[in-house]
């Protein structure tokens, strides 16, 4: 729940970052129901919906030509090109949930993570590898959602995606899922207790003195 004895407290931004078929999907789905007041940041692209996902829900599905005039606009927080398709995250409403006091998860890929180390430099990064190579290819041949051209591209990006990894605070290897759970829930509830995300804290204890 959210700590309301300190009103002026910031919500946090969580980064978190992966190449495709690492699970990064399951763990965002993981800590949004353990905690009610972890909002999720949903991105626009111009990719097409899979199967089960719905517009509004997983992303808001745009065509090219929406996806750009919002671009335009500066309307998005970051936005970046992957494999072939377009993704943005809309900028009011993570401002709206921070002034709030509500911490953000954003699940997006590394272009988007980099822009948001420049604009939200108080956030919390995170890089999610998977164990090997053979088990990346493994995953995403698993999901039986993409063409054997489409995971060939998506293997290639991780290299690149990889290397990206030391510009990340964090590190996780996804080689256990209940194990990389716990160690991104347990950044989660450190990052709640940084001065960045309490400003209001030491002097509204301090004004308690006599």
């Amino acid at each position: 729940m959210i700590d309301t004895r300190f009103p002026s407290r910031k919500g946090q931004v969580l980064v978190l970052c992966a190449p495709s078929g690492t699970g990064k999907s399951t763990l965002v789905k993981s800590l949004r129901g353990e905690f009610a007041e972890v909002g999720f940041s949903i991105s626009c692209t111009t990719r097409e919906p899979r199967q089960g996902e719905a517009h509004g829900r997983e992303y808001y599905f745009l065509s090219v030509e929406e996806f750009k005039t919002k671009r335009d606009a500066g309307e998005f927080a970051e936005w970046a090109e992957v494999h072939g398709n377009f993704y943005g995250t809309p900028k009011k409403p993570v401002e709206k949930m921070l002034f709030k006091g509500m911490d953000i998860l954003f699940d997006i890929d590394f272009q988007g993570a980099m822009q948001l180390m420049e604009t939200m430099s108080d956030g919390i990064f995170v890089f999610l590898m998977p164990p090997s190579y053979s088990e990346l290819k493994a995953r995403l041949e698993g999901r039986n959602t993409d063409s054997a051209e489409v995971i060939g591209r998506r293997l290639r990006n991780a290299m690149s995606e990889m290397a990206s990894a030391p510009q990340f605070e964090y590190w996780i290897v996804n080689d256990d899922l209940d194990k990389a759970y716990s160690e991104l829930r347990s950044i989660y509830l450190a990052g709640k207790n940084r001065p960045c995300t309490n400003p209001g804290l030491l002097e509204s204890i301090l004004s308690t003195w006599e």
